[in-house]
């Protein structure tokens, strides 16, 4: 053998994938179809644990690594710490092997191996991603062994060129790169033939490799007891460049031999003339440890996955295991250190019969490229079947009869033959092992994502595992990836992200079940009973929104501006289906959950969605507001479109669903007329459709929030604000460039102007969702405009102001603060109430009105009774007070914030209570009307 031969480093194999299902529409079709198909693929499985699982992960841990570098690794590190290596390694390829047979037996398990645990569990971006590396390491890795298998073939046959120490041997083969060439594609051409034929011929080479390989190792054990001492000539001497010979000791056994061997003696390597530590001879020895999933590969040919995946591999990691380590102890008891260190081949040497060696070592390495080849082609069709990266790998989904993806293995025989055309491949060696090592690892993270999320159907009928042993697989298998070589493990780690990404975002949605989604929800859960609504703090208030939806098409600027509103606070949508269940087969509402959620993505908002049916609106919004929400997460704010005789638009006709490609006033064939035509939702309501509530209905939404404890919001003309102009960075007034939109505020209560506070805790309502609004990113630039009404001529208008901008100063809230001067329309209230306008108010009387007024509010409950709103409000007066808003918004704001008076505790003057909110808020664009009646600011730190 050569001196030159190459540390082989690759196996691993997998199965093949039972035939592609089709769809079947009708039911009997469908049970016949699905009855064939089981009995098909009962069919091609055929393997059971020896043939399909033990052999082949045999045949991949130990290739010529048993033949080659055993004595390497005792010869440079020793028994005492050959021992140690042995021991980390399995310990963690047995935390692997640990994952790998927990996700195997918890479930049917498919053709695809470790990609399709990895898939299945972390989801299809991870799973794609870690799949083509596999892959790719996979043919990479049959080329690696074929090109190993060529150089050693050519050392024994190879006619030697010019300045080249003749080796003993019959050296008939011509040699040179394109010689070599020539006879690595004709070798790959037979893996190519048996692979094409399929999995079960495939197992029965790797049976007769594995007979061949048996008898190999059996002979060298009896070697080592019956084979006396002898002296070997080394090749070379301790340089590269020396082509002179000497002799070393095969001592049979010896007490000084072995205690020679014991500690460690780090030396050149004399096939590559680098100088070696503990870290390379593990390295090193660690690659021949690797093959764990050759048999899990093969789960698609496998009888029984769940049973065979777990009992082989063990046994074959057992097997591997005591191998390695009682020959370890042979070979350091019965041959000098001389000779382990300078000669690879000593096996083949002391041998009662040398080829038998050489024998061994051309079927360890022709399996071992065998199995990397079905491997891929394995790895690439389930990958094509996944329908991942589209039609691009739409033709490798072909099958032969038996369900042989034969496609997939010319495409991947043609990848191994040009990976052939880079000769050597010690350049790339080290990335394929760490992309093999990233597979390990993702297996263990998928076991212990499974773990950490608790979800009920994760099983497995294996229970030889926890949290502890799949994080020690993963740290395990990095810590390795980053010894063999650290910048190829950063450089493989940025190919998977990058993969992870692409395929994230064009990849299809797959229905497999994500395990984020469970591990989200079981982190939700534990963090929502820590949220204690007793510990609930004045302080850290932030709004959570509720906004009852009647019909999305007519609203959607206002569910783009509610989601600025929420400061990070919750916000859900919520609708009411008029209806009962009874009478009904199923709930009508559960079909429409994807709608409303297709709804969300397309309008880029982060809400919640919480459907109800209730036999009338009231009674809906009364569930959603006792129901919404888990513990400390409640809404805390109402949120209503306004009551007007407004014909909706529709908002969504012509947008198209960017996920799917599918408008959302798509027509769906119906033999019920009176069904919604949209998919989505229904059309919005015309002129002279009836709505589904009236107004005393309407008010009743909102006295029984303020009962329930709950803030409460109107908005009205919102279907005139566009939010695109405040994110594109456009102004609102072109003559006005340098300066943002503007956000009004009315803090009294317009409908009550003997009521002269500023500071009761709904005028601090509006200043805080004023703020909050302020604050979000798309209002950044917005600026408040605070709105104070006084008297003209009260010598307390100074002072108010002051006051007033010593409370804003207080609160951190920046606002300009404008006078408007009220007189004309204060007293058409007070002509009302037969009262006679005074020019002047007496201070002294004003200032014991202030005060008695700002004592009823530091009273003042949270839940106080209804006013009974006795001064009746006239339309002259209100629509003065609408003209004067008007008058003050120049130049024109964004959204206007006003006060909402209490409704009436009279039902009966509801629809009139309605009637001067509307007369209010009347053309003023944008709107909000709050009626606030909880505490929501504080000076405190």
């Amino acid at each position: 053998m050569s001196e030159k031969t190459p540390l082989l480093h690759y196996r691993l194999t997998s199965g093949s994938t039972s035939p592609e299902t089709k769809n079947v529409h009708d039911h009997s079709k469908a049970k016949a179809g699905i009855g064939r198909l089981w009995a098909k693929e009962k069919g091609d499985r055929k393997l059971g644990v020896m043939v399909g699982v033990v052999v082949p992960t045999l045949l991949s841990m130990f290739s010529v690594v048993v033949f080659l570098r055993i004595g390497f690794v005792v010869g440079q590190a020793g028994v005492y710490q050959s021992i140690v290596m042995f021991l980390v390694a399995y310990l963690i390829i047995t935390m692997t092997v640990l994952s790998v047979c927990a996700i195997s037996t918890n479930g049917a398990l498919d053709a695809g191996g470790a990609y399709y645990m990895i898939s299945r569990a972390l989801g299809p971006e991870f799973g794609g991603s870690i799949g083509i590396m596999f892959f790719f390491a996979n043919v990479c890795g049959s080329a690696l062994y074929i090109l190993g298998l060529v150089e050693a073939i050519m050392s024994t046959f190879g006619i030697p060129e010019e300045g080249t120490a003749v080796v003993a041997g019959l050296q008939v083969l011509p040699s040179g790169y394109w010689w070599s060439l020539l006879y690595g594609t004709a070798l790959l051409f037979i893996c190519f033939i048996v692979c094409l034929v399929g999995a079960h011929i495939y197992a029965k080479a790797t049976f007769v490799i594995v007979i061949i390989f048996v008898v190999v190792l059996t002979t060298i054990f009896i070697n080592f007891i019956i084979v006396g001492p002898i002296v070997v000539m080394l090749p070379g001497n301790s340089g590269l460049n020396g082509t002179s010979t000497r002799a070393a000791n095969y001592t049979g056994f010896r007490r000084h031999t072995f205690e020679g061997n014991l500690l460690p003696n780090y030396t050149v390597d004399y096939t590559t003339g680098a100088m070696m530590s503990f870290a390379k001879v593990f390295a090193v020895m660690f690659n021949g440890c690797t093959g764990i999933m050759a048999g899990s590969n093969m789960s698609g040919d496998l009888k029984n996955p769940s049973y065979a995946i777990p009992r082989g591999t063990l046994a074959a990691v057992l097997t591997t295991f005591i191998t390695y380590n009682v020959l370890s102890l042979l070979v350091a008891g019965s041959c000098e250190r001389i000779l382990l260190q300078k000669d690879y081949n000593f096996l083949e040497d002391i041998n009662i019969w040398p080829p038998l060696v050489t024998i061994g070592i051309y079927s360890s390495t022709i399996s071992a490229a065998m199995s990397n080849l079905i491997g891929a082609s394995r790895i690439l069709y389930a990958l094509s079947k996944d329908n991942l990266f589209g039609g691009f790998l739409a033709l490798v989904r072909k099958t032969s009869l038996s369900g042989n993806p034969w496609f997939s293995v010319l495409v991947s025989w043609l990848l191994v033959q040009v990976v052939l055309f880079a000769g050597q491949l010690n350049t790339i060696a080290s990335i394929v092992t760490i992309f093999f090592l990233l597979v390990y690892a993702a297996v263990n993270l998928a076991c212990l994502a499974l773990e950490l999320a608790s979800a009920p159907n994760f099983r497995p009928s294996f229970r030889c595992f926890t949290w502890h042993t799949c994080t020690l697989g993963i740290l395990g298998s990095l810590v390795m990836m980053f010894l063999i070589n650290a910048i190829y493990a950063f450089g493989s780690i940025a190919f998977m992200l990058l993969l992870l990404m692409l395929i994230h975002y064009l990849g299809p949605i797959s229905n497999w079940g994500y395990i984020s989604q469970a591990l989200i929800f079981h982190q939700v859960r534990k963090y929502l009973l820590m949220l204690d609504v007793r510990k609930d703090h004045v302080k850290f208030w932030r709004p959570q929104l509720l906004l009852m939806v009647a019909n999305p098409r007519s609203c959607t600027g206002l569910m783009t501006f509610i989601n600025d509103l929420k400061k990070s606070g919750l916000y859900v949508l919520g609708h009411v289906k008029l209806g009962l269940l009874d009478g009904l087969p199923s709930d009508p509402l559960q079909s429409r959950y994807d709608s409303w959620l297709s709804l969300v993505d397309h309008l880029n908002i982060k809400a919640f969605v919480n459907l109800t049916l209730a036999d009338s609106v009231r009674h809906g919004v009364q569930n959603l507001l006792f129901i919404t929400g888990f513990g400390g997460m409640r809404p805390n704010t109402l949120v209503l479109g306004f009551y007007d005789d407004c014909i909706p638009e529709d908002d969504l006709q012509g947008k198209m669903l960017l996920s799917t490609g599918t408008g959302f006033d798509a027509v769906t064939p119906s033999i019920d007329r009176g069904e919604q035509r949209s998919p989505f939702f229904p059309d919005v309501r015309g002129a002279y459709d009836l709505k589904d509530l009236g107004e005393e209905e309407y008010v009743s939404l909102i006295a029984d929030a303020v009962k329930m404890g709950k803030n409460v919001t109107l908005a009205r003309n919102f279907n005139q604000f566009n939010r695109e102009v405040l994110v594109s960075g456009k102004k609102i007034h072109s003559h006005r460039r340098m300066m943002g939109p503007f956000v009004d505020v009315w803090p009294l209560n317009l409908l009550q102007p003997d009521s002269r506070a500023y500071v009761d805790i709904c005028s601090l309502f509006l200043l805080q969702l004023a703020c909050v609004l302020q604050e979000t990113r798309a209002w950044k630039h917005a600026r408040l405009r605070l709105f104070l009404c006084v008297e003209a001529g009260c010598s307390l208008k100074k002072e108010e102001e002051k006051k007033l901008r010593s409370m804003l100063k207080e609160l951190r809230i920046s606002a300009r603060v404008q006078m408007v001067v009220w007189d004309q329309v204060v007293e058409l209230h007070w002509q009302r109430r037969g009262g006679k306008v005074r020019g002047n108010l007496a201070e002294s009387a004003l200032n014991v009105e202030m005060k008695e007024r700002r004592e009823e509010v530091e009273k003042e409950d949270v839940f106080q009774i209804f006013p009974n709103n006795a001064a009746q409000m006239t339309d002259e007066y209100i629509c003065a007070v609408n003209n004067l808003i008007r008058r003050h918004g120049a130049p024109k704001p964004a959204v206007r914030f006003l006060y909402l008076p209490r409704p009436p505790a009279d039902t009966s003057l509801y629809c009139t209570y309605l009637h001067q909110v509307d007369m209010l808020s009347r053309d003023l664009g944008p709107t909000l009307l709050i009626q606030g009646v909880t505490p929501v600011v504080t000076t405190d730190l």
